[in-house]
C-alpha cells in the first residue's frame, strides 16, 4: 500500500480537536510531550544553529509524513533529520520491511513518496509545529522556531543534480510558494493562525546518505556540488564498514556473540576504507574552511548483513542491521575518527541510541543524536520523554545545568582536559577554573569563552576515550540480552475484539493505528433469500463484542512495514487483519487484494464501501433506510426494523451481516466520540475549500 498524504486542512482540524478533546495530538498523550525544565539547559550548536536539545528522529520511518515530524517535536526532537530523498521516487519496497523482534532489521532505504510530496509533507509538517507552538496550548513550546530540518539527500551525484531533485532542495531552502499554498488551506476555524510568520528559508544543512558502495570520489563531488552550488552545510553519513572486516567481525561475533549475523564480504569490497574517507574529509574540510560552511561526520548508516532472520522476505538477501550491535560498531568509529580529527570536525550519531546511553552520547559531544529504532519500540514517539528525563537526572548528580558543564563533569576527566589544553592555562587560572567545576560555579565564566571551548572539546576526546573503553562489555548490547522477541498468546487476530492492550497505536511511526468504540454488543448474524411469498429471514446467531474498544487502521498512513505485528500479543498483524479505511474511493477500488471500508458523509446520506475477503459490498444510509448493494443483489430496509421492511432485488442468498457491520462502523467512525482521520474530514465548516481533495501539487 502506497502512502498517501493528507489535506493540510483536516490534519490541522484534527490536530487542535484532538489536543482540545482528548488531551492528545496524533495519539500521544500530553502527558509525554517534552517540557523543558527551569533549571537545565540541553542547548547545543549545529553548525551555525543554536538549538534546545541535540535529541532528533534519524532519517526514517520517524521522519516521512507531516504527522511524523510533530509527533517527534512534541517529544523533544529538535534537530529533524528528514527522511532520505532521491530522484528513484517509485519504489517497490518489500513486505514487511521492518523487524524489530530482537535487535533491529529493516530492508527499506528511501522516501516511499514522491518528491514533490516529501517536500510539501516535510513544509506542512513545519508549519504544524509552528501552529502548535503559536498557539499556545502546549507547555514550553517557546523552542519552536529553534528547530532545524536537516535535510537528507542520496544517492548519487547524477540524482543529485537532476531537476526534480533541485527543484526538491531549492524548495525546501526558500519554502515560501508551499507555505502560501498551505496558508490558504488551514481551516477557518483557526483563521487566527493564518498570519504566522513561517519559516522562509526552511533549511541549509544537509546530512549526505549513499548507497553502500558509492565510490569515495563520487561523495567528495556531491559534497563539493552542495556546498558550490547551495551553500548547504554538510555531513557525511559514513557506513559501519568503515571499520574493516576483521574488526567489525572481531566485535560483532566475538564481542558481543551475534554469531548469527552475518555480513557480506562484497560490503567491504565495495564501500568506503577508512584511508579513504580521512582523505576525502581532510580535503573536505578545506572547502568548508573557504566557503565559511560547516562540515560535519555520521556514525552511522546501517550495517549490511544477510537476510537469515526468517522475518523479512525473502527476495531480499541483503537487508540493514540497526539497534544494540550496531552502537557498538559506531562508537569505535567515532573514536577511530577522533583521533585522527580531535574535535575539529563536528560528530553526528545515529546508532542504537535509546534512553539509557543518549546521556553518554551527549557526554561525548555528539551533535544531534538521532535516534530510530528505539522509537518502532513499545511507546513509539511517547519513549522520547524519558530520553531528557534521563539526561536530566545524570546532570543534576553532577550538579551540571549545560551540556558543557555536563560534558567536563560526567566522567571526571575535566582536569586531565584541561592539563591537555593546547596553551595550558597558567596556574592561578587553571585553579580558578577547578574551583568553578568545584564548587557548583561557572567554569566557563573562570575560563573565559575561548579556553572553555577548548576545555570543553578536550574532554569530548577523553569521554570519547572512557565510553568506548567498556561499551562493548556492556552485556545490555550483547546478542544475549537481545534474543528474547516480543511475547505472544497463541491466539489469532479477529476483525473485531483482541485483547485491546493498543500496543500497536503508538509502534505505528506514521499514526495508522487507532482506536474507536462500537455501540453494539451483538451484531446479528443474518442471511435472506426471495421466495414466491417474500423475503425468508434466517438468524442464525450473533456476532459478540466484548472488548471496551476496538482497532482500526487508516490505510493511507499504513505502508504494511510490518511493525505492529512483532508487537501484538496476537498472531496475524493489526495492519492485515483488523479494519482498514481508506480516505479515497479510488484508492479503496484500486486496492483490490486489500479488504476495508471507505466511508463518506454527504449532505444527506452516508455511503460506505466494503471489501470482505474479496468480495464488494456497498450501503447507502438516507433518512433511517439503507440500501445495501452487493454482487447478483440491491436491498433496502428501514435500519431500526430490516426484517419488517427489507425490500429489492437479490439472484440468491444475501448475507445482511455485511451490511449490518459496515452500518456499526459508520456510526462508530463518523459520529462516535474518538478523533480519527475519517471523522476529520467530515467536520469542515460551510465555505471551507474541501478537505478531502488533494491539493494542486498531487
Amino acid at each position: 500500500m502506497k502512502l498517501t498524504p493528507y489535506p493540510m486542512a483536516a490534519l490541522a482540524r484534527r490536530m487542535f480537536r484532538e489536543l482540545a478533546e482528548c488531551g492528545s495530538v496524533f495519539d500521544l498523550p500530553q502527558s509525554r510531550f517534552f517540557s523543558a525544565t527551569q533549571d537545565q539547559d540541553f542547548s547545543v550548536s549545529f553548525h551555525h544553529h543554536r538549538v534546545p536539545s541535540p535529541l532528533g528522529p534519524a532519517a526514517g520511518p520517524q521522519t516521512q509524513m507531516a504527522q511524523n515530524l510533530v509527533l517527534a517535536w512534541l517529544g523533544g526532537a529538535r534537530i529533524l533529520e528528514l527522511k532520505t530523498v532521491q530522484v528513484l521516487d517509485e519504489l517497490e519496497i518489500p513486505r514487511p520491511c521492518i523487524d524489530m523482534r530482537t535487535v533491529g532489521y529493516n530492508a527499506e532505504w528511501s522516501q516511499e513518496l514522491k518528491l514533490e510530496e516529501s517536500l510539501e509533507e516535510y513544509v506542512k509538517g513545519c508549519m504544524l509545529i509552528e501552529m502548535l507552538a503559536a498557539s499556545g496550548k502546549i507547555d514550553g513550546a517557546r523552542h519552536s522556531r529553534n528547530v532545524v530540518y536537516d535535510l537528507s539527500v542520496g544517492y548519487d551525484l547524477a540524482g543529485i543534480r537532476s531537476a526534480r531533485v533541485r527543484a526538491f532542495i531549492e524548495g525546501m531552502m526558500r519554502p515560501k510558494e508551499t507555505v502560501e499554498r498551505l496558508r490558504n488551506e488551514i481551516p477557518v476555524t483557526l483563521s487566527t493562525l493564518r498570519d504566522l510568520d513561517f519559516p522562509v528559508a526552511l533549511a541549509d544543512t544537509v546530512t549526505l546518505s549513499t548507497f553502500h558502495g558509492c565510490p569515495p570520489e563520487e561523495i567528495e563531488s556531491i559534497i563539493e556540488f552542495l556546498m558550490e552550488e547551495y551553500r548547504l552545510n554538510c555531513v557525511v553519513k559514513f557506513n559501519p564498514t568503515l571499520l574493516g572486516a576483521e574488526e567489525t567481525g572481531r566485535l560483532l561475533h566475538d564481542g558481543l556473540g551475534y554469531e548469527d549475523i552475518r555480513v557480506p564480504t562484497s560490503a567491504f569490497e565495495r564501500d568506503t576504507t577508512w584511508e579513504q574517507a580521512v582523505a576525502m574529509m581532510e580535503r573536505l574540510e578545506q572547502k568548508a574552511v573557504a566557503l565559511e560552511l560547516g562540515l560535519g561526520a555520521k556514525f552511522t548508516n546501517t550495517l549490511i548483513v544477510e537476510n537469515n532472520q526468517g522475518f523479512l522476505p525473502a527476495s531480499e538477501t541483503e537487508v540493514y542491521l540497526s539497534g544494540p550491535p550496531l552502537h557498538v560498531l559506531a562508537m569505535h568509529l567515532v573514536r577511530r575518527f577522533r583521533r585522527h580529527f580531535s574535535d575539529r570536525i563536528p560528530v553526528s550519531f545515529s546508532a542504537g541510541i535509546d534512553r539509557v546511553n543518549f546521556p553518554d552520547a551527549v557526554a561525548l559531544g555528539l551533535v544531534p543524536v538521532t535516534v530510530c529504532t528505539d522509537l518502532l519500540k513499545k511507546g513509539g514517539y511517547g519513549r522520547m520523554q524519558a530520553y531528557h528525563a534521563q539526561l536530566s537526572r545524570r546532570m543534576e548528580a553532577v550538579g551540571a545545568s549545560t551540556v558543557d558543564d555536563f560534558i567536563l563533569r560526567v566522567y571526571g576527566q575535566a582536569e586531565a582536559a584541561l592539563g591537555q589544553v593546547e596553551g595550558s592555562p597558567e596556574e592561578p587560572r587553571r585553579q580558578a577554573c577547578l574551583d568553578a567545576l568545584a564548587g557548583g560555579g561557572e567554569p566557563r565564566r573562570a575560563a573565559g569563552d575561548d579556553l572553555f571551548g577548548r576545555w570543553v572539546s578536550a574532554a569530548k576526546l577523553l569521554n570519547t576515550e572512557r565510553y568506548v573503553e567498556t561499551v562493548g562489555e556492556d552485556p545490555r548490547y550483547g546478542r544475549e540480552e537481545n534474543a528474547t522477541p516480543p511475547r505472544k498468546i497463541g491466539r489469532h487476530l479477529q476483525l473485531f475484539d483482541c485483547i485491546t492492550c493498543d500496543l500497536c497505536v503508538p509502534v505505528c511511526p506514521n499514526d495508522a493505528n487507532f482506536t474507536y468504540r462500537l455501540e453494539e454488543k451483538e451484531i446479528p448474524i443474518v442471511k435472506v433469500r426471495p421466495g414466491l411469498e417474500g423475503w425468508s429471514w434466517s438468524q442464525t446467531g450473533y456476532l459478540r463484542l466484548e472488548e471496551r474498544h476496538q482497532i482500526g487502521t487508516f490505510a493511507d498512513f499504513c505502508n504494511e512495514c510490518g511493525n505492529c505485528d512483532v508487537f501484538c500479543p496476537e498472531d496475524g498483524g493489526p495492519y492485515v487483519v483488523k479494519p482498514r479505511f481508506f480516505r479515497r474511493a479510488e484508492d479503496w477500488e484500486r486496492s483490490t487484494e486489500l479488504d476495508g471500508f471507505q466511508i463518506e458523509r454527504q449532505a444527506d446520506c452516508d455511503r460506505v464501501r466494503g471489501r470482505f475477503e474479496g468480495r464488494q459490498f456497498e450501503i447507502r444510509v438516507e433518512a433511517g433506510e439503507v440500501t445495501f448493494t452487493g454482487p447478483g443483489f440491491q436491498v433496502r430496509f428501514d435500519r431500526h426494523d430490516p426484517e419488517g421492511t427489507l425490500e429489492g432485488e437479490a439472484e440468491g442468498e444475501v448475507d445482511l451481516t455485511y451490511s449490518f457491520i459496515m452500518d456499526a462502523l459508520r456510526r462508530a467512525i463518523l459520529d462516535g466520540d474518538q478523533v480519527n482521520y475519517i471523522n476529520s474530514l467530515m467536520t469542515q465548516p460551510e465555505g471551507e475549500p474541501n478537505a478531502g481533495a488533494d491539493s494542486p501539487s498531487h
